[in-house]
């Protein structure tokens, strides 16, 4: 029996549930500083001067560094499209441009003491007015960089084409996706040692990261040498949700600062540096107009997105990009028109978060589609299914020029509703709005397209067979959490005959495997696991090969076992050479290992794609919001484990409800960030969630030889909108066409007082 398709348990689990994790935090170092990092305090302003005398003087403090003892320049962004002269050091120079940003770094021979000394620095700085609001920043009344002339940092303009000519019904709104702290559980941290060898200097840094080889070229390139003389390794990563894709100045100038002076330097960050220093998610205001015919039949969208940067450009800025490519979501939309600018605020950058542009798109979409169903008087689930893709029509490419691989959009729907009594459960909500004792029932649906490897990046992934039987996985993806070297194995094993448990699985070492793009982007089984699969053919025709010579054959005649991991002449399964023989004779006389490489280029992105269906109760009087059941189809191609999907699908879904119901980063008029801890945060649990009841679907993807398309980052895609429309549902009666998320109590209490 295949091992593909089984829920194998995580080979991860007994090592993190008994002894524990290894995290950078926990690696020994001797000798090594302790850092702690002297932070802004202003939201905007010009430093006057840095005043460090009294912090040098501390007990324990080597040193106290700004930007100018570091020869630290001003660096532009790294994308081509954007403004180039939003630059930034690595420590901040002339000006701070948001609180918590990182302005010296103090060194000392313990943690207590760098702390203590940090406390202590005085950073004069000359206040700015804040620009907090993406509205604010557009108007260009104050310049985060005046050499830049602007705030707007990219953009896209409309096309001007009028896709509302055919249409009778128009529907407007404007609302936002508002800014998420991504909260991994491990903060940032890592560690920086230099040694000179071979006459060479040559830095080793653990840094806790979700692509060792990305982290590595990022420090090589910032400290001027070459690739060869910088290592990287990741251990084991206490989630990342992409946030900690790619590096942070606090990574090099903790580099540097060892390099400096001569000793190894490590530093990790606290809960609060984390919420202000950890790139943010989300942050879009959206204004959207979709039109059809009043039988349901949608014909046009519109959308104009605008984002918020934060302090400085990141990829954060070009994520409205997604808004445009994936505008239709499932449907079949003939015109299209999207236009987006993106700005810098005196805020937290935004970076990538858990679906990184692709939730905001799904929501925008979905609301307008639930408002388009409400205006012109027909089911929200019955509108969706006469507007879908077909299966037939795949590939598709929708009106903004993407290409979807596969998909079968209807059948998620219907795998959603087989799971509820729908109309028992209109009849309830009707029974409901005509008692004023009973909580208000909502329901709210969202059917959504994902793109996973959106960028369509290779990965590298080789296997060795050891002379005892066992088998080595290298591969470039990174895991921090989602169960790779479960997922891997299973591949190798399926494949080989070598049983699961003699299987053994690295990453994150620059030195130890050759190439790799890290993860993000859902992108880990499709690339990273079809490289392993290629590895692990292209091994076994090699094994082929020498199985034939021990078995005096003809390479033809020969075949593999996976039942057993024997070779054998086809027929004669009696005379048999292992895995193991094979390793042997590869080695014998001083032969190299017996491995394989391979790299895996897609063709193209997929798109996985799903239906939820969010069942919420609303208390009229106070407005509290309970969300009761969520159901939910999410499609990701083939299913290698479908326990670990569950566990993806699990936390992806709780990420989006949390933001419809509750989670948002929030600053005050004068860039004051009021949600820095997780005292102030409201950070999701299993309290405030139901059990989620999900069903499976498999339509694979053509693009790449395992069939799959990915699934870290689909149930926050779908999640959102639907609790959202869900409790716009449990109020639409009082004449409440919308309501923002997240949708607390005191938001919808004040949509429904104002309604009465």
């Amino acid at each position: 029996m295949s091992m593909l398709g089984t829920s194998v348990v995580r080979k991860e689990d007994p090592q993190l549930l008994t002894e524990g994790g290894s995290y950078v935090d926990d690696l020994p170092m001797e000798g090594a500083l302790h850092v702690a990092f002297v932070r802004s305090q202003l939201a905007h302003g010009v430093i006057e001067s840095i005043d460090i005398d009294e912090a040098i003087g501390m007990p324990g403090v080597v040193a106290v560094l700004t930007a100018a003892d570091l020869e630290l320049t001003p660096q532009p962004p790294g994308m081509p499209m954007f403004n180039a002269e939003m630059k930034r050091t690595h420590l901040a120079s002339d000006r701070v441009r948001f609180v918590g940003e990182p302005v010296a770094v103090v060194l000392a021979e313990s943690h207590t003491q760098a702390v203590d000394a940090a406390e202590v620095v005085w950073v004069d700085v000359d206040p700015l007015p804040a620009v907090v609001s993406v509205h604010d920043s557009l108007a260009d009344e104050t310049l985060l960089f005046p050499d830049a002339g602007t705030n707007t940092v990219f953009g896209m303009p409309p096309s001007g084409d009028d896709v509302f000519a055919d249409c009778e019904v128009t529907v407007e709104l404007s609302f936002r996706n508002h800014r998420l702290a991504p909260c991994p559980l491990e903060t940032r941290a890592t560690i920086a040692r230099w040694e000179t060898i071979d006459g060479q200097e040559h830095l080793t840094q653990w840094s806790e990261n979700q692509g060792a080889h990305g982290t590595r070229d990022g420090l090589a390139a910032a400290l001027g040498v070459d690739t060869a003389q910088v290592r990287v390794i990741t251990p084991d990563v206490g989630g990342g949700f992409g946030a900690k894709n790619g590096i942070y100045p606090e990574d090099i100038v903790v580099a540097m600062a060892a390099r400096r002076l001569g000793r190894p330097v490590r530093w990790v960050e606290t809960r609060t540096e984390s919420m202000l220093g950890l790139v943010h998610g989300r942050g879009q205001e959206i204004t959207a107009t979709i039109g059809g015919t009043r039988d349901g039949r949608v014909l046009g969208f519109r959308s104009h997105v605008i984002q918020d940067g934060g302090a400085y450009p990141m990829v954060g800025s070009v994520l409205p990009i997604f808004a445009k490519n994936l505008a239709t979501g499932p449907y079949d939309i003939g015109k299209v028109d999207v236009s987006t600018a993106s700005v810098v605020t005196n805020t937290v950058p935004v970076g990538a978060y858990r679906g990184a542009g692709r939730p905001e798109a799904a929501q925008i979409v979905d609301r307008m589609v639930d408002a388009f169903a409400r205006e012109v008087g027909k089911d929200p689930a019955e509108v969706r299914r006469m507007n879908y893709v077909q299966p037939d029509q795949f590939p598709y490419t929708n009106a903004s020029g993407t290409t979807l691989d596969s998909g079968n959009y209807e059948g998620a729907l219907d795998e959603v509703l087989a799971q509820v009594d729908y109309d028992d459960l209109r009849a309830e909500q009707a029974r409901r709005r005509d008692d004023p004792d009973a909580k208000l029932l909502g329901l709210g649906f969202s059917s959504y397209i994902e793109i996973t490897n959106p960028v369509t990046t290779p990965d590298f992934g080789s296997i060795e067979v050891r002379p005892d039987g066992s088998a080595l996985l290298l591969t470039g993806v990174s895991p921090h959490g989602q169960g790779h070297y479960t997922v891997f194995a299973q591949i190798a094993a399926d494949l080989t005959g070598i049983p699961f448990e003699q299987i053994e699985v690295r990453h994150g070492d620059t030195d130890l495997v050759a190439r790799g793009n890290g993860t993000g982007g859902s992108r880990s089984l499709q690339i990273g696991g079809s490289a392993i699969k290629l590895a692990t053919e292209s091994l076994i025709d090699r094994a082929r090969e020498l199985a034939a010579d021990l078995l005096e054959a003809a390479v033809d005649d020969v075949v593999l076992d996976p039942a057993t991991g024997n070779f054998s002449v086809a027929g004669t399964p009696a005379v048999a050479r292992s895995w193991a023989e094979i390793a042997e004779a590869a080695v014998s006389g001083g032969g190299e290992a017996f491995l394989a490489e391979a790299d895996f280029q897609p063709e193209g992105s997929a798109f996985p794609f799903g239906s939820h269906l969010a069942i919420v109760e609303v208390d009229r009087d106070t407005g509290e919001v309970d969300l009761v059941r969520l159901v939910t189809c999410d499609d990701c191609g083939v299913m290698v484990n479908p326990m670990l999907v569950a566990g993806q699908v699990h936390g992806g879904v709780a990420s989006g409800a949390a933001q419809a119901l509750m989670e948002e980063f929030v600053y005050d008029e004068d860039g004051n960030p009021k949600t820095a801890t997780f005292m102030d945060y409201a950070l999701v649990s299993a309290a405030e969630l139901p059990s989620f009841e999900r069903r499976p679907h498999e339509t694979p993807s053509p693009l790449n030889p395992l069939g799959a398309k990915g699934i870290g980052e689909s149930g926050t895609i779908g999640a959102t909108p639907a609790v959202q429309n869900a409790v716009i549902d449990a109020v639409a009666h009082l004449g409440i066409r919308h309501v923002d998320i997240p949708t607390t109590a005191e938001r919808v209490w004040r949509a429904i007082t104002a309604a009465r």
